[in-house]
This record gives structure tokens, C-alpha cells and sequence, in this order.
């Protein structure tokens, strides 16, 4: 190779990072096309929210997603990685309006539009920060595609999906009980819902019997919403009860009346017996009051303050007046005790505001029709959960699935493409903006100032993102996709909306796969967040280890579904992986002579290390390439890593020098080729995890090849397989590496030569005969006898018991006598340890019935190598006593 050509004498990704990125997206790598040819795959990307810059969890997704699509590019797939942005409706209307307030502007004040003129520059800046991070990561996504929720054809996406479900009679308007944020003003789904365990009360409260001198007992971890009672329920079947039903309790505070009924909805075991009901302020009284035909009084505002309907209480915060409500029950005599109570308290996901059932019109979609064959095609494994035990979770939700919540009071977002005649009253469900009313032809319009649910529009992601609802050819070649890579903690927010969005609106699955990665976490475990401080912006690890270190990192190690700790120890153990490839691929190109290489590029006259390494790769390329096929990402780039720093830079590059630096042309031109055809193929299995790195060598060790992005992945070839090779090469190796142990054991410098006496099992034989120019390198041998019987061993020589072998080295080439016998005892207490533990574990019964036979075969061969060893190590240290 020509030194011009050879990398920089350092590892330095800044240097060239941003500069491969380019040429890729120059080059158009990553913009596939619609090829008859060729089987499409296709990930669409989750889209990250527009709230803010991309977090380590994002940096695990995409890396896993990228790792999946870099390996089907180089299959020959028509690979396509659509990339996208949410709008996120609640979270980015937040954020915005709280970035107003700062600047002392207030969103109402503003008005809905120049409001939603801030939201989009905000919009415009936010998606380009993130567009460049997922670059910054290498992301090989196709960004000639990108999608946003809130692009036109997203939203006539949206519309389309509204008005169908409506005229099918899947979407309808009504008051029902909603989860309500008071703080963002807006009803959520449930799925928005998140429930955490919380010190509170019960308040016993008695209610006065109208005519008479009895009370009935409630009690109530919300004693302000009896503002809104209307009655008190008891079991039918309780008889303590049974003469109150029909008649009516004086409602203590409110002086109103409300009726006794009974209703199998209580429960006879649990408190008092008697339960207050307020049908417009939860969502199991709501379903009692509908059975008795209750009134439904609301006594709360959209903000979580107390209504007209509370009197004296109206205009107070719900929590202030539930401490002037607790104050007057007691000072008139109507508190009977409070009792300290845990429980489960639902908050808002986005802003941690505790949430409030409350009545309000709503607009709902009708699960169930849409529910059931969502389950369907994953039970008949049509979509598949990876790991299985995550299809748990999700039939537990959609089997017990409500009816969906999707209009937000809120202004970022798509609207709900209703509108309503402000002269007759009509209602008009649209696509297009109607210019009169279909009744009474007025001009005098108005749209539903709501708008949907975020994951609404998500929903559709797998088909909006490809032109639907438009027959374009990327929709007809690229859907349905195959591979969804997410976190576990989304499966009904997102993978379930988008399965049963697909099957209606499509009539095909979206996916086939949902690949669930864990959540990562800090080094003690702890999840990452602002609030805790323990939070690493994935930029910064970049800016000082490059991108492929992070990548190794969240790859390596990984476990689909489990939770994965960040640990920086990692990262700088990947970025040392990186230099040692730099530092091996410099090597490599130093002494590569390509005119040599070309004279002999069709000998295939191998030494036993070539053998050795050629078959070694090739069963790394078959187990790499099965271990990605069963989504195994961690354990293929751990037997990557193992090839690349062990097998392929500690041995062969090391056995192959004194070739290197030999006389024999053709003998170098062999092992040249050789070891050129093992790193670039161990570049191309490590491409997809560290993409820049790989891209740098490999375009530099063959200026005439375009880029290692487009080149093939490597395939198993039955013909270097070679499982002798694999075993007399593991002789060597284990014999070398016990020469090396004994000597540093001793403090010998390499410097320093000593001469081998090898007495060989008949196994081992041929490996011996084959390695012994190995040896002279790697164990620092002056030469390598054979030996045909032990007789004539020099007495005072230091032995290494191996594999297939004992090693005599004279002791006076090494170190004196009582060094050795001190060595040797080490060894022998070392020896009686594994066979005592060997003996104990076959004396156990347990371990001998209950094991796999083949384990218990092992242990046993292994009890006999120790005693062979031992024997031997007996015999030298009585030959030196």
C-alpha cells in the first residue's frame, strides 16, 4: 500500500466523523429506491418529541435501529430508515407557552394564532437540532423522506382516519367521566395516566337522615367533591341498611337533598357500607347514576377550582377548599374521625399534576370493534413481540381496552375537522373545510377549537409517513414495514394504536416485528432524569469518545427488553477497542505490498495460522449473522469484539510478522492476502455498530472501493471452514500462552531465549510440527524439540503442563531451582483446589440427576485433565528435590 494512502499515526474521530457523514448523504446511501429488484425492509423511526434535544434513550433506539438497517443495506435489501418528528402536542404547547411567560407574553393574550406561529418556529429550530444529533450518531436514515405529525399530508392522514371512523360510527362525541389535567386544562387518555402510591386520609363524615335522628356514615379521600353529591349508595343485600333505601340524607354544608338508593356496586366488607356518590366526579359513581338516573352536577372548574355549585367554597384551589370543607364538617359537628390511608393517586404523565375525573364533552373512539383483531394477529404471530413475554402486557390492555379519549383542549395540534352552524346548530364531520351549512346553507361556521390526541396522528406513522392516504409507490413497495424498535414502556401508547390503525385504515399488519429495548439507566441503576442530575447528554460523550464508541457501548452488552446501565468505564473501553483496530489496520497498510498480493493472489498453500484465522472468521460470520437474525445484538458484537482484539490483532497478526518480515516472496503474498481478506471482512460484520471507523479503514486500506456502507455482508463459505485448523491452532495458542504465564511468573524478559522440549500427545503432534516458527516469535523459544519419550530430559528443567503437552524449558535458560519449586507447589495446590471442587460437585446427587448429562461429562473430563496435570507437575517437583 502507498504510504499517501495510510491513516493519520492516531485515532482521532473528530477528524472525520462529520466528513464521512457528508459524502454518505452526498452519495445518497441512504435513499433507497422503490427496486422491483430487490426485497424492501423497512424501519420507520419512533419520532423523538420536538421538546427538546435528543437523551441517551434516544440514542439507544436509534442506535439499535440504525445497527438493524446498516446490515440489511449490505444484505441487498432496498433498505429504507424513515426518520420523523412528533409534534407532541401537550408537552410542546407547555414548553413554548412557559418560554412565552419568561418573556413576560401570555398565550391567551396572544391569541390562537400568533400563539401557534411561536409553536412552529419553535417547531422549525427543534426538528433541525434533532435532525443533526441523529446525524452526530451516525444514523443512516433516509432524511430525503422525513416526516413531521403535522405536515400537510400527515394531516389529511389524520382527517381521513377522522371522518372514516366517524361515518363506520367508531367515533362519537360525549359527556362522560375524563381524566382532566387542571394545570394543562385538557382530558387525557388513560394511557396519559400514571399512578404512584401516596399518603392521604379518610375522612368519616356522617350524612343526617331526613325526619329522622339516624346519620349514615361515609367516608372519603376527597371530601370536597360532596359538593357534588347527589346520592348514597348501600349494598341491597346489607341489612343494616335496608330500611333507609328510598329514603333522603340532608347533604351536610350543601343543605340539599339526595336520595338513598342500593346498588349492587358497593361492597359489604369494605368501610362503612355506604358510599357517596358524585356521578360528575368519578368514574364508577358515573356508571351508578346512569343506572338511577342521577343528576350529574359538576362543582369544579377547568383549572381545579371550586364552581358556583360550591357556595362559599366557589373560586377556592380543590386542595384549599378541602381543608375549609374538613374545618366546617368538624366545627358543625359532622366530622366523626379522619384515618390515615395509602393510596394509588393518578397523575399526568407530562407535567406531574395530580389528575381529576371530571365530567366533559368529550370526542371518544369505540375500541372494542377495532381491539379485536389487534389481539388476533398477535396471538397467530403474524406481529411478533421480541422478547415474547411482552405480548403480556399488551393483551392485558387491549382485552380490557376503554373506549379512547382523542379531543385535547388545547391549540397545537391537528384540529378536529368538525364544525358547527352558529345559526341552526348542524354538525359537519369533514375533510375539507365546508363553506355553508348542509342544512341550513348559513356561511356561519365555526370549527371545533379542540384538537386530537397526539397519538392520534402516531397511530398512523407506518402508513402516513409513506403518502397515505395517497396510492404513492414508496406506500405500495415499502408497507408494510418490518421491523418496529422500541422501548417497552410505549406498547399501548403507540404499538397498539399503530397495529390497530394499520389493520383497519390498511387492511394489513404494519409490522411484523416489535423489537423492545429496556430503559437505560445510570450506573447505580437509577433512572436518568433532570430532576435527579444524573442525566448525560449523548453529545457530549461524542464530542470526547466519537460516535462509535457511544454506539459500542449501548450495543454491546444489550439485552432486548432489559434494562441497560450507562457506564462511562464502557464507553472508554470501546474507544480503546477503536484504537486498537486503528492502530492494527495502520500496521496492516504499512506492510501490505499490493503488487505481491496480486502475484499470488490465487495460491492457497496456507500455514496452519492461516488456516486457523480464515476458519475462525467464517464461524464468526455465521454465528454474527444468526445472532442479528434472532435480534441478539449484544452477543454478535461481543464475538465481533472478542475476533477482532483477540483471535485477529493478539494472535494472527502476531504469528504472521516474522512472514512479514521474512525473504519469501510468495509465502508473504499468501499470508498478505489472507490478512486482507480477515480485516476487511471483520470491518464489514463491525460496520453496522461503529459505522465512521470502519468507513475511514476500510475506504483507506482500498482507495478503489467506494464505501464499506454499500459493500456485501459476508457469507459463510463451507470451503474455509476447517475445524482441525481450529483445534491444532488452540495447542499452540494454549501452549504459548502457559510459556508466557510461566515465564512472567518467573520474571523472565522476553529478551531473553530459551530452548523448548516438547513431549506431545498424539493429538497435539501435528500442531506442534506446524507452530514451530510460532513459538520462536510468541514464546520466545531458541528452538522447539520434539520429543519422542521423556528420557533425557535435562534434570533441572522447568516444566508447563498444557494442552496436549509437556514443556520442558532448562532451567538455567530461566531462573534458579527454588524459584521453580515454589512455582510448581503454587500449581499443585492450584490443581488439588479443581479437582476437589470437581469431586464434590460429582459426589452431589443433585448436581449428577439433575444435569444435562453432556454437563456432567465435562466435569468429569475435566476431574481427569487436572489429575494428568497434577501427575506431571508431581514428577518435576520430585525430579528437583
Amino acid at each position: 500500500m502507498e504510504e499517501s494512502k495510510n491513516l493519520a499515526t492516531t485515532y482521532n474521530p473528530k477528524e472525520f466523523e462529520e466528513r464521512i457523514y457528508k459524502n454518505w448523504e452526498d452519495k445518497k446511501y441512504f435513499t433507497p429506491k422503490v427496486d422491483k429488484n430487490k426485497k424492501p425492509y423497512t424501519i420507520i423511526m419512533p419520532p423523538p418529541n420536538i421538546t427538546g434535544k435528543l437523551h441517551l434513550g434516544h440514542a439507544l433506539d436509534n442506535t439499535l435501529q440504525d445497527f438493524l438497517i446498516r446490515v440489511k443495506r449490505m444484505q441487498g435489501y432496498s433498505a429504507l430508515w424513515l426518520p420523523g418528528e412528533d409534534h407532541a402536542s401537550i408537552a410542546t404547547e407547555v414548553k413554548v407557552e412557559n418560554e412565552l411567560l419568561k418573556q413576560g407574553l401570555k398565550k391567551k393574550e396572544m391569541g390562537r394564532e400568533a400563539f401557534l406561529d411561536k409553536v412552529w418556529e419553535w417547531t422549525d429550530e427543534y426538528r433541525e437540532r434533532i435532525r443533526q444529533q441523529l446525524k452526530k450518531l451516525g444514523a443512516s436514515a433516509d432524511f430525503t423522506r422525513e416526516a413531521f405529525t403535522m405536515d400537510e399530508n400527515l394531516n389529511k392522514a389524520v382527517r381521513t382516519v377522522f371522518v372514516k371512523l366517524y361515518n363506520e360510527g367508531l367515533i362519537y362525541q360525549g359527556n362522560r367521566i375524563t381524566n382532566w389535567c387542571p394545570k394543562c386544562k385538557t382530558a387525557l387518555s388513560d394511557a396519559e395516566i400514571e399512578y404512584s402510591e401516596q399518603a392521604g386520609h379518610f375522612w368519616h363524615i356522617k350524612y343526617p337522615v331526613v325526619g329522622s335522628s339516624e346519620f349514615l356514615e361515609i367516608a372519603t379521600t376527597r371530601p370536597e367533591t360532596m359538593l357534588g353529591d347527589t346520592a348514597v349508595a348501600v349494598n341491597p343485600k346489607d341489612e343494616r341498611y335496608s330500611h333507609l333505601v328510598g329514603k333522603t340524607l340532608n347533604l351536610p354544608l350543601v343543605d340539599r337533598e339526595i336520595p338513598i338508593i342500593a346498588d349492587d356496586y358497593v361492597d359489604l366488607e369494605f368501610g362503612t357500607g355506604a358510599v357517596k356518590i358524585t356521578p360528575a366526579h368519578d368514574p364508577n359513581d358515573y356508571q351508578v347514576g346512569k343506572r338511577h338516573n342521577l343528576p350529574e352536577i359538576k362543582m369544579m372548574n377547568d383549572d381545579g377550582t371550586i364552581n358556583y355549585v360550591g357556595g362559599k367554597y366557589a373560586g377556592m384551589d380543590r386542595y384549599e377548599a378541602r381543608k375549609a370543607i374538613v374545618k366546617d364538617l368538624e366545627e358543625q359537628g359532622y366530622l366523626v374521625k379522619v384515618k390515615e390511608h395509602t393510596h394509588n393517586v393518578g397523575c399526568h404523565d407530562r407535567c406531574r399534576t395530580t389528575v381529576e375525573p371530571m365530567i366533559s364533552k368529550q370526542w371518544y373512539v369505540k375500541m372494542e370493534t377495532l381491539a379485536k383483531p389487534a389481539i388476533e394477529v398477535v396471538r397467530e404471530k403474524k406481529i411478533k413481540f421480541v422478547p415474547e413475554r411482552f405480548e403480556k402486557i399488551y393483551y392485558n390492555w387491549m382485552e380490557n381496552i376503554q373506549d379512547w379519549c382523542i379531543s385535547r383542549q388545547l391549540w397545537w395540534g391537528h384540529r378536529i375537522p368538525v364544525w358547527y352552524c352558529k345559526d341552526c346548530g348542524e354538525m359537519i364531520v369533514s375533510m375539507d373545510t365546508p363553506t355553508s351549512c348542509s342544512k341550513c346553507s348559513s356561511s356561519n361556521l365555526e370549527q371545533d377549537t379542540d384538537v386530537l390526541d397526539t397519538w392520534f396522528s402516531s397511530a398512523l406513522w407506518p402508513f402516513s409517513t409513506l403518502g397515505w392516504p395517497n396510492e404513492s409507490e414508496d406506500l405500495k413497495y415499502f408497507y408494510p414495514t418490518n421491523t418496529l424498535v422500541t422501548g417497552y414502556d410505549i406498547i399501548f401508547f403507540w404499538v397498539a394504536r399503530m397495529i390497530f390503525s394499520g389493520i383497519h385504515n390498511m387492511k394489513e399488519i404494519p409490522f411484523d416485528t416489535v423489537l423492545m429495548h429496556g430503559i437505560i439507566r445510570d450506573a447505580e441503576g437509577k433512572k436518568m432524569s433532570k430532576s435527579l442530575g444524573n442525566g448525560i447528554d449523548p453529545l457530549d460523550v461524542i464530542d470526547e469518545y466519537g460516535a462509535d464508541a457511544l454506539r459500542f457501548m449501548l450495543i454491546t452488552g444489550n439485552s432486548m427488553g432489559s434494562d441497560i446501565r450507562f457506564q462511562m468505564e464502557k464507553v472508554e473501553a470501546a474507544r480503546n477497542f477503536a484504537n486498537k483496530i486503528w492502530n492494527a489496520s495502520r500496521f496492516v497498510m504499512m506492510n501490505l505490498d499490493k503488487g505481491v498480493m496480486e502475484k499470488y493472489k490465487n495460491e492457497k498453500e496456507y500455514t496452519l495460522a492461516d488456516k486457523w484465522i480464515l476458519s475462525r472468521l467464517n464461524t464468526v460470520v455465521s454465528e454474527v449473522t444468526d445472532n442479528i437474525e434472532k435480534f441478539e445484538f449484544g452477543i454478535a458484537s461481543q464475538k465481533i469484539y472478542d475476533f477482532i482484539w483477540t483471535e485477529l490483532c493478539d494472535w494472527y497478526i502476531e504469528l504472521v510478522k516474522p512472514v512479514f518480515y521474512g525473504n519469501d516472496e510468495r509465502q508473504k503474498g499468501i499470508a498478505f492476502n489472507v490478512l486482507y481478506k480477515v480485516l476487511t471482512t471483520s470491518l464489514q460484520l463491525l460496520h453496522p455498530i461503529m459505522p465512521f471507523i470502519t468507513e475511514e479503514i476500510y475506504t483507506h486500506l482500498e482507495p478503489e472501493y467506494e464505501s464499506i456502507t454499500i459493500s456485501k455482508w459476508p457469507e459463510y463459505d463451507e470451503k474455509l471452514s476447517n475445524k482441525e485448523a481450529e483445534e491444532d491452532m488452540n495447542f499452540v495458542i494454549d501452549a504459548i500462552r502457559s510459556i508466557r504465564n510461566v515465564r512472567a511468573e518467573m520474571n523472565v524478559p522476553p529478551s531473553r531465549k530459551a530452548k523448548l522440549m516438547a513431549y506431545v500427545s498424539s493429538e497435539a503432534l501435528n500442531a506442534f510440527k506446524a507452530g514451530d516458527i510460532y513459538f520462536e516469535k510468541l514464546a520466545s523459544a531458541s528452538e522447539l524439540n520434539i520429543l519422542a519419550s521423556k528420557e533425557g530430559i535435562p534434570e533441572n528443567s522447568v516444566s508447563v503442563v498444557t494442552t496436549g503437552a509437556e514443556i520442558y524449558i532448562p532451567l538455567l535458560d530461566l531462573v534458579d531451582r527454588e524459584k521453580e519449586l515454589e512455582r510448581l507447589n503454587k500449581e499443585k495446590t492450584k490443581l488439588l483446589g479443581e479437582i476437589d471442587r470437581v469431586e464434590k460437585k460429582l459426589s452431589n446427587e443433585r448436581f449428577v440427576s439433575k444435569a444435562p448429562a453432556e454437563v456432567v461429562e465435562e466435569e468429569r473430563a475435566k476431574g481427569e485433565k487436572y489429575k494428568e496435570m497434577l501427575e506431571a507437575v508431581l514428577q518435576r517437583i520430585e525430579s528437583l528435590m
